[in-house]
Order: C-alpha cells, then sequence, then structure tokens
C-alpha cells in the first residue's frame, strides 16, 4: 500500500484519515499531542460503521482502520510517505516553521500539501529548496462527508505536483477543483463570504431574519446546489441558456450588485445575528448539532450515489 502521512489529528486531520484510509491507502496520523491522536483514533473507528451502514465504505470498517496507524514522531508519519496532508495552525508563522522542517526530512519526491483554509503556500513556502512540490489542498468540513478539495498551488508550484495530487485526490474519490492562481479565501470561501456577506446585509437592513434568512437557503438554493453549481442553475433557468438568462436578468444583477458594498460586521450586529441563533438553537446543543449535520451528510451523499449523473 502507498503511504500518506496526515500531520495533525483534530477535525480536519482526523477526517482526511478516513478519506484516504477508505481508499486503500496506508495512513501514518501524527500529532504533537498523544491525548489528540488517541481522540482522533476514537473518533475514526466511531464514525466507521455508520459509513458502513449508509452505503459510504466499501471495506469493513476493521479493514479501513487496520489501515491507520499513529506515528511516534514527525518524521516517522513522513518515512516513505508519498503525500503528506499538513493540518496545523491556521498561522502563517507555525506552517512556514512546519513546511521546513517535514521538506527536509520528507523524501524528495514526496508532495508537501496543507488543508489551511485561506492562507495562500506563497506565504510559507517561498524559501524551501523544495518549494515545487508544496500546495494547498483545500478541503470543506468534513472531507470524509464534502468530497470537493480546492487544489491551490503558489506561483512556483510545479506543474507535476499539481497533476500528482490531482490524481491522487481522484483516487482517494475526492472531487479536485484546480485553482489556477492564488486569490484570498481561494474560490469557496469566497463564494461562501459573499452570500453570508449579503445575509448580515439583509438582517442588518430589517429585510429578514436570520432564521428566514437560513430558511431561504435551506428549501430554496441549497436544494438545487446539492447537485448544480451556479453557471449549471442559470443555464437551466432560461429557455436559451445562459446568454439567455443574462439577456432576462442583466438589469437586475446590476441593480442589485450596486447595493451590495461591504459591510462591516460591527459588534452589534453580530451581537444581533447570535441573539436571534441563541434563541433557538442553543450551544450546549453544538456537539449534538455537529453530529446531526454529519449524519444528515451522510444521507445526502449516500442518496446523490445513488443517482445517476
Amino acid at each position: 500500500m502507498e503511504k500518506i502521512a496526515v500531520v495533525g489529528g483534530g477535525l480536519i486531520g482526523r477526517a482526511w484519515s478516513i478519506v484516504f484510509a477508505r481508499a486503500g491507502f496506508s495512513v501514518s496520523l501524527f500529532d504533537q499531542s498523544q491525548e489528540a491522536a488517541s481522540n482522533a483514533l476514537g473518533f475514526i473507528a466511531a464514525r466507521l460503521p455508520e459509513l458502513r451502514d449508509a452505503g459510504l465504505l466499501a471495506d469493513t470498517p476493521d479493514g479501513v482502520m487496520s489501515r491507520i496507524s499513529l506515528a511516534p514522531t514527525l518524521e516517522a508519519a513522513l518515512d516513505g510517505a508519498i503525500y503528506v496532508q499538513e493540518n496545523g495552525p491556521e498561522r502563517v508563522e507555525a506552517k512556514i516553521a512546519l513546511f521546513a522542517k517535514m521538506d527536509e526530512i520528507a523524501p524528495k519526491s514526496t508532495i508537501l500539501a496543507s488543508s489551511t483554509s485561506g492562507i495562500t503556500a506563497s506565504s510559507f513556502t517561498e524559501q524551501l529548496r523544495g518549494r515545487a512540490r508544496c500546495i494547498v489542498a483545500h478541503p470543506v468540513n468534513p472531507p470524509y462527508l464534502v468530497p470537493v478539495v480546492e487544489l491551490c498551488p503558489a506561483p512556483w508550484t510545479s506543474a507535476d505536483t499539481v497533476a500528482r495530487t490531482r490524481e491522487l485526490m481522484t483516487r482517494a474519490k475526492m472531487v479536485p477543483a484546480t485553482i489556477k492562481r492564488e486569490v484570498a479565501g481561494f474560490v469557496l470561501n469566497r463564494l461562501q463570504v459573499a452570500l453570508v456577506a449579503e445575509a448580515f446585509r439583509l438582517v442588518a437592513d430589517g429585510v429578514v431574519s436570520p432564521e428566514d434568512c437560513d430558511a431561504t437557503i435551506k428549501h430554496g438554493l441549497g436544494l438545487r446546489w446539492a447537485f448544480m453549481g451556479p453557471f449549471e442553475t442559470i443555464d437551466l433557468n432560461a429557455p436559451g441558456g445562459v446568454a439567455d438568462y443574462c439577456a432576462r436578468y442583466g438589469g437586475l444583477y446590476s441593480e442589485v450588485q450596486a447595493e451590495q458594498t461591504p459591510i462591516a460586521l460591527t459588534p452589534e450586529l453580530v451581537a444581533d445575528v447570535d441573539h436571534a441563533m441563541r434563541s433557538h438553537l442553543s450551544l450546549d446543543d453544538q456537539p449534538a448539532r455537529q453530529e446531526w449535520r454529519d449524519r444528515r451528510l451522510m444521507a445526502l451523499l449516500a442518496h446523490k450515489a445513488g443517482q445517476p449523473e
């Protein structure tokens, strides 16, 4: 079996371990905290039977679990690995230090990838001798249930690194989306920021409540977006496709965009939205709601897997 090193056993690292192990890779998981590493194994062991029951695990839970081991050191984790998925703190300084160490000890052919959700690869790889093998592979939480992964190279990342990472992610049953050049927030978070910022604006302007805004997405846009992207959506919303749609609604887009100047997330606005959320969603229920979210995602993923393209 080809070996994958997962560095960092938190929320994202443990999910990546499931992704790679269920695809048949040998996974070496390392975390500086032994407790975090042990907790990661406990989470994985609890999730695998549920994935099996949902029809999302071809192998047995024991078979997948047997491919995941804890590494006592970073050196042991990287030894013989063809690919490293780093899931460390979201701080540039921390990533500079960690990638410098990994670049020094990992085999020269090993790809070094980061799960960072917003830090560009150029921010922490510029000074590395092996910078051409470094890339951002940004997943959506949790990646074992949400398959898209953004591949975001630095200007000096080699085409071979991008191609090999894309091929590996495809083998792991992920859906790679290659970002052609570095931008803050990559693509997924930029799209999310645009939507969430407008949601805050609509609440601030007294247009809608947070609860009804969420309902509009859950029971409206979200249903289509579960199997179509924005361009596919508008292509079907006019008889003549995208060009016809833009001819019909271009004026409305211009009008709305003229009103969509940046909105500040002031303490007052955040407090208002937080108060509205806490009125029907207690923070005490947060862990249970995260479990609910994951199980709903399992059911949705299982449904999509059984549908024709």
